[in-house]
C-alpha cells in the first residue's frame, strides 16, 4: 500500500496514496492504524484525496480506525471524492465518522476535540 504519514505533536495524517480502498489494501490500512495506535498517536486526520474508489473492506477498515481512536482522541476524514462519499451515505457511515471537506478543518475539528477533552477531564477533577 502506498501511503504518507505526517506526525505533528498533537495530530498525524495518514494520507492513503491509492485510488482504490478495497480488499487488497484494507488490511494493510487497518493494521497501519492498529500500529499508529501503539505507537502513542490519539488524534487521526484520514486524506483520502486520492482515493477514487472503495468496497465493504475498505468502510470496514475505517470503521476500525474510527474505533481505535475516537475512544482517546480523534478521527477525522477529509478530502473524500463524490462517489466514496456516497457509498459512505448509503451505508450511514456519516453519521457515525467524522468527515470534513480539507485538512486544515479536519485539523481544527481535532485541536477542537482536544481541548473539549481536556476541559471535561479538567471538569471530572
Amino acid at each position: 500500500m502506498k501511503f504518507s504519514i505526517d506526525r505533528q505533536d498533537q495530530y498525524t495524517i495518514l494520507k492513503i496514496d491509492e485510488e482504490k480502498l478495497d480488499s487488497t489494501i484494507a488490511p494493510e490500512v487497518k493494521s497501519e492504524f492498529v500500529t499508529l495506535q501503539a505507537e502513542g498517536v490519539k488524534n487521526i486526520v484520514l486524506n483520502m484525496e486520492v482515493v477514487k474508489y472503495s468496497d465493504s473492506s475498505g468502510l470496514s477498515a475505517l470503521l476500525v480506525g474510527n474505533r481505535l481512536f475516537k475512544d482517546t482522541g480523534s478521527f477525522v476524514m477529509c478530502k473524500l471524492n463524490e462517489h466514496v462519499m456516497k457509498l459512505i451515505s448509503i451505508s450511514q457511515l456519516d453519521k457515525v465518522i467524522d468527515i470534513l471537506p480539507t485538512v486544515e478543518e479536519a485539523i481544527d475539528a481535532v485541536m477542537f476535540n482536544d481541548i473539549e477533552r481536556g476541559l471535561r477531564e479538567a471538569g471530572e477533577e
